[in-house]
């Protein structure tokens, strides 16, 4: 199997442009695209939050409903927010779009660099979580875990989205919405379960009591809500993907936005509620909501039912960030901060360098962290609440510099959500700073150095390319000069024959060059060269440390202190061309090096000539 039937099975066939993957997206295909990573947030976010509270003993219970409070009110804040956003940006790019155009350049590249911190970390914390999942239901896979996170990772999110968003979409809605019908199942059943009295796991008599408020109680709840806070994650992928909807857009991007409000308020609070009744503990190898529908079901059939489709929600989870991060990348590659690749569409017209670069990203924090949920959510969130806060605030201005209909409405709107998520990102780092929010803290001016030197490169690079206008006669009226070919040879072969026949069309001064490490190879070349006589002269050169490399350079520049300021020199590389992929490992790393060596020469040029092996 060759590279490109290896690319055709992972990826399918090529597309052409008018066949464009990226079908428009109805709302009830779209909800289950954009909402799975906010929907599935609720199978750890509340248990986040409670395992916190537990590190104050199991008196802080009583802190969980107040919390889990605050945290549905913040939905539902930002959530009018982010349809406010995608009204003023139908054209998408979300928080780096919206600053970009209303408060500058450092706030938007702020907004894209905590995004890309909080997609990445998306995608590593929903594939954990979806593991944790499957092995609290089974088990004997935990020892497999980080394994079972990597295989999902490449070998079913990377591959779907290098096929594009027409085969993805229709991958994602089954499980999303199976999801979606088991928690609600669950939280019904659940409720009329607790009405009807069935006891709690542990007495009540065990968390009665007052709690004294004091530092450590305040650090505590800040940290509880700030782990809790990861259930918000994924609310600002819609207003970046508005372009995708069906007409009208903006409307359905909004009504799409409301629906994922309400079901995700729905749920946390149904969750909370359950949690806090049957008083759950963190336990090391069950997650809450396993012990949750196996105390409501057993462990029967709907008990495998909703940890299997968590699992999957959970996986899928991470294509928001798939959805999110890799336009937002052509965004930034098309302003020059990133590389310009990362614009480019693939084969099959979706962002692949983006996708691949978003898969290698996050797993290397899933591998540095070994897929524990715990210790990666210490990073989550603030990246998407300093998003969410540059996205309200520039709203603010945008609506004070319009003053449509309603502005001030809309202004009031947003300028609420930007001191509400403002407050957030505070609590966050003052909370997770020594859990791992340092890092991230760290990372995202990391980014933003990383942008601005991408930027400085292209345009320094453009400034040297540029050919003012003065010049064009110049080119004209140069005198031409000397093109001077030199093949580097290992030998007398079929190959060499191919390149010589090429040098001789384009040159009339054309030099084989062999270096040789010992006397008797350099004796036999010399032998074999005059009885074939290709009508070039053969010059050697002895290499006393058995280098190739050295000798090669040090002969051209003999070459370019003797030849006119006009000449060029070639250097053509004969090289031939294995038929499997494989086999390419097996030869031509001289010539590679070799290549990497001439190409900061100046004057010389470089080219390859090929020669194609059969088998």
């Amino acid at each position: 199997m060759t590279l490109k039937d290896l690319k055709r099975f992972f990826v399918g066939p090529p597309l052409s442009n008018k066949s464009i993957s990226r079908e428009k997206l109805p709302v009830w295909k779209a909800l289950a695209i954009f909402s799975s990573d906010a929907l599935s947030s609720v199978a750890y976010g509340p248990e986040e939050m409670i395992i916190m509270l537990m590190a104050g003993g199991a008196l802080m219970y009583t802190f969980a409903v107040p919390i889990g409070l605050a945290i549905i009110a913040l939905v539902i804040i930002v959530s009018i927010s982010y349809a406010q956003v995608a009204r003023a940006n139908p054209g998408g790019g979300g928080s780096y779009s919206a600053a970009k155009t209303n408060i500058g350049e450092i706030p938007a590249l702020l907004a894209a660099a905590s995004l890309l911190v909080d997609y990445t970390l998306t995608v590593a914390v929903s594939i954990s979580a979806g593991t944790d999942a499957i092995t609290s239901a089974f088990p004997s896979l935990l020892p497999y875990h980080l394994v079972i996170d990597l295989g999902v990772l490449f070998l079913v999110l990377m591959v779907i989205n290098l096929r594009g968003v027409r085969e993805s979409s229709s991958v994602f809605v089954f499980p999303t919405y199976a999801f979606v019908f088991g928690i609600i199942v669950t939280i019904i059943v659940g409720t009329v379960f607790a009405i009807a009295g069935k006891q709690p796991a542990i007495s009540p008599s065990e968390i009665s009591g007052k709690v004294a408020i004091n530092g450590f109680v305040i650090f505590l709840i800040m940290r509880a809500f700030a782990n809790g806070s990861s259930s918000m994650t994924g609310i600002e992928a819609i207003s970046n993907g508005v372009p995708m909807f069906k007409k009208p857009e903006v409307k359905n991007a909004q009504k799409t936005t409301y629906l994922l409000a309400t079901i995700l308020v729905t749920m946390l609070a149904g969750i909370i509620f359950l949690y806090v009744h049957y008083h759950f503990l963190p336990e090391q190898e069950n997650t809450m909501l396993s012990q949750l529908a196996e105390t409501v079901f057993g462990r029967g059939w709907f008990y495998y039912y909703v940890q299997i489709t968590t699992m999957l929600i959970l996986y899928l989870a991470a294509n928001t960030a798939y959805n999110g991060l890799p336009p937002l990348l052509a965004l930034l590659a098309k302003d020059g901060y990133m590389p310009r690749y990362l614009s480019a569409r693939g084969d099959r017209l979706s962002f692949s360098g983006g996708i691949i670069f978003l898969s290698f990203l996050a797993a290397a924090f899933m591998i540095v962290f070994d897929g524990h949920v715990d210790e990666l959510i210490s990073l989550y969130a603030l990246g998407v609440f300093i998003s969410f806060t540059i996205a309200q605030t520039s709203m603010v201005v945008h609506w004070r510099r319009e003053k449509g209909k309603k502005w001030i409405t809309s202004a009031i709107i947003n300028g609420f959500g930007a001191i509400i998520t403002a407050t957030v990102v505070i609590v966050i780092i003052v909370a997770k700073f020594m859990l791992g929010a340092w890092i991230v803290t760290i990372l995202i001016p990391v980014i933003m150095i990383w942008f601005f030197t991408v930027r400085k490169h292209y345009e320094n690079m453009r400034e040297q390319l540029r050919l003012p206008p003065q010049d064009y006669v110049k080119i004209k009226s140069a005198p031409y000069g000397e093109n001077i070919v030199v093949v580097p040879v290992s030998g007398v072969s079929k190959v060499v024959e191919n390149t010589i026949k090429y040098a001789r069309m384009i040159s009339n001064d054309v030099r084989a060059l062999y270096v040789s490490v010992d006397e008797n190879s350099s004796k036999e070349i010399v032998e074999k060269w005059k009885d074939w006589n290709p009508g070039i002269p053969l010059v050697v050169k002895y290499s006393p440390y058995r280098t190739v490399i050295e000798p090669i350079l040090e002969y051209i520049n003999e070459i370019r202190q003797k030849k006119n300021p006009e000449d060029f020199i070639t250097v053509l590389i004969p090289e031939f061309e294995t038929k499997r992929f494989w086999h390419r490992s097996l030869h031509n790393q001289t010539s590679w090096i070799l290549r990497r060596y001439l190409v900061h020469e100046k004057d010389v040029v470089i080219s390859v000539v090929p020669f194609q092996l059969k088998k």
